[in-house]
């Protein structure tokens, strides 16, 4: 038996097909032909754009959303003057230089904490093998041509791989290395296929042929498990697919209490595709529209009007649902090498995402009339990210009216009722959030960075991320002391952070009074079945006996034993 990460629920039984991939003997040459060996990248280029334009010929909505983003890398300017700057001044041959500045870029990108930024070094890599098999003349595996259903095992699965992969034929995949936010992660989730991640060496204790048993939600593999493991497997495998068959029918249903408390659940989206999705998963609005993901993959700014079109896409799928719009967010993680933004020796402390928006008001500004025209076709509220101040909620606001006059002057509609919150994720925010609601139609809770602020903890440092808990005692003080101030000022209060969709906190925030929960669209329908199945005045007595104790230890125990 093998212990891993359980990266997508589900279970897996079935043969495994071992992914072995050719391992290239990369080669650093002094060259004088330099013009030949950028000949040969440019070669590399247009065939490796073929070929993914092929694959993308024949791939659903989902796996072209991948494939563009690895057409967009294939036309970066800013990749290829890179290689052939390096070939230039070093004299290199072009596989090396290649290598350099593609494990330069993935490298930036893995440092970064918001998975989506990791899911962009994934990408990188993915292109990266792509062109150095042609540069060496060599043909990729491709997972369509499957001829029998398999559990995929192997080192990592790319982004091509993914979107390559026939459902009927990939019954799960297992892997040596990644995490929950991995990109094979989350395109395990994204796809509904059950997957383990971070098993070591997995590949090194499997061959293709071996008969396996794994379980997504628990991280255990069984590699040739005896008759009777396997005939338990099956009976479970047959209750799970029965339970989900009764999750479906909670898609149309409200989220109401056993005592009649009435909450919202809401989806974390980053395009409109994903909006689609929520609604297919019963979503009852958008919680967080992650805006910035406008602004990446690209070598300039979005224009208003590309960004219109966008909110308004959403919009109008989501129709008189409620659709929580971030303004820009970046920084930190999350860079735009186009905008130059200065290096920094803290950047989740530093310039980054109002604080920029502030000083670059044209760029907020651009965004704000997007987001204003786009607000008569749906019920948008627009959320501010990052505040840490009264004061910032003011100049944002002066920005957003001084917008709102000119599309006034320029005979351009926008909605009347829009409503305008904050994200609640620096405890300063926190601690004077009884002021700061006096401002604002909302609060939207970003556990995220609140749990990390609060406790000091860089969670991408292994040595210390065990500190990095939600069930903090500070930290679920100042959640249920941020709802309270809400309430008191008559907003509303919702979440948007990892924590909002863990069923192991859920209880806590519904007996907290949190009325808004805003997740992954996958975990809507789980989170609806357990909020139907609890007492809000049973969960209220919880949440005060939890608020009482001193360690997370202690209050993860209570919350494991009682709800």
């Amino acid at each position: 038996m093998f212990k891993g990460i359980g990266a997508s629920s589900g279970i897996a039984i079935g043969k495994a097909f071992v992914l072995e991939k050719e391992i290239l003997n990369i080669q650093r040459n002094t060259i004088e032909n330099l013009e030949n060996e950028k000949g040969k990248l440019q070669k590399a280029l247009a065939l490796s754009k073929q070929q993914v334009e092929a694959i993308q010929n024949k791939s659903d909505e989902e796996q072209k959303n991948i494939l563009n983003a690895h057409l967009m890398i294939l036309e970066d300017p800013e990749l290829i003057s890179n290689v052939e700057e390096k070939i230039t001044s070093e004299k290199l041959n072009v596989e090396a230089a290649l290598e350099d500045v593609l494990n330069m870029l993935a490298s930036i990108f893995e440092s970064m904490e918001d998975e989506y930024m990791k899911e962009r070094a994934a990408d990188i890599r993915d292109v990266g093998e792509r062109l150095m098999m042609n540069l060496f003349g060599k043909e990729m595996l491709n997972l369509a041509e499957l001829e029998e259903a398999v559990i995929i095992v192997a080192h990592d699965i790319t982004p091509s791989d993914t979107a390559q992969m026939d459902k009927e034929k990939v019954i799960g995949f297992i892997t040596d290395i990644g995490g929950r936010t991995s990109h094979s992660a989350i395109m395990a989730r994204s796809m509904e296929i059950p997957a383990i991640v971070g098993l070591g060496s997995i590949t090194e204790n499997v061959k293709t042929g071996d008969f396996l048993i794994f379980d997504g939600s628990e991280g255990i593999v069984m590699v040739n498990p005896n008759q009777s493991m396997i005939a338990e497997y099956e009976a479970r495998k047959e209750k799970e697919m029965a339970e989900k068959k009764e999750l479906r029918k909670l898609v149309n249903s409200d989220t109401i209490s056993r005592d009649g408390r009435r909450v919202e659940l809401g989806a974390n989206i980053g395009n409109p595709k994903d909006a689609k999705k929520s609604n297919e998963n019963g979503a009852e609005g958008i919680g967080l529209y992650r805006t910035e993901f406008l602004y990446m993959d690209r070598t300039s700014l979005p224009t208003e009007e590309e960004q219109f079109q966008a909110y308004k896409e959403v919009l109008e799928i989501m129709g008189e649902r409620p659709v929580v719009i971030r303004t820009l967010d970046i920084g930190g993680d999350k860079e735009l090498p186009y905008m130059n933004l200065p290096r920094e020796m803290n950047p989740f402390l530093g310039y980054r995402a109002i604080r920029i928006c502030l000083e670059e008001k044209d760029i907020f500004k651009t965004q704000l009339r997007a987001l204003l025209r786009a607000s008569i076709y749906g019920n948008l509220k627009i959320m501010y990210p990052m505040i840490s101040s009264l004061e910032e909620i003011r100049q944002a606001n002066e920005v957003l009216e001084e917008v709102k006059r000119d599309l006034e002057k320029d005979n351009i509609g926008y909605s009347s009722h829009i409503e305008v919150g904050i994200m609640i994720e620096i405890p300063a925010a926190a601690i004077i959030s009884d002021m700061l609601a006096k401002e604002v139609d909302f609060f939207s809770i970003g556990t995220n960075d609140l749990i990390q602020y609060t406790t000091a903890v860089d969670r991408m440092n292994e040595k210390i991320s065990y500190l990095y808990n939600p069930f903090n005692p500070a930290v679920l003080r100042l959640i249920n002391m941020v709802i309270k101030n809400g309430h008191e000022a008559g907003i509303w209060v919702g979440m948007c952070g990892e924590v909002a969709g863990d069923p192991r906190l859920i209880p806590i925030l519904l007996g907290m009074g949190l009325d808004e929960f805003s997740m992954s669209a996958g975990s809507i329908l789980p989170a609806r079945k357990q909020i139907q199945g609890l007492s809000y005045e049973e969960m209220k007595e919880i949440a005060d006996k939890v608020l009482e104790m001193a360690t997370a230890d202690t209050i993860e125990k209570f919350i494991t034993q009682y709800v």
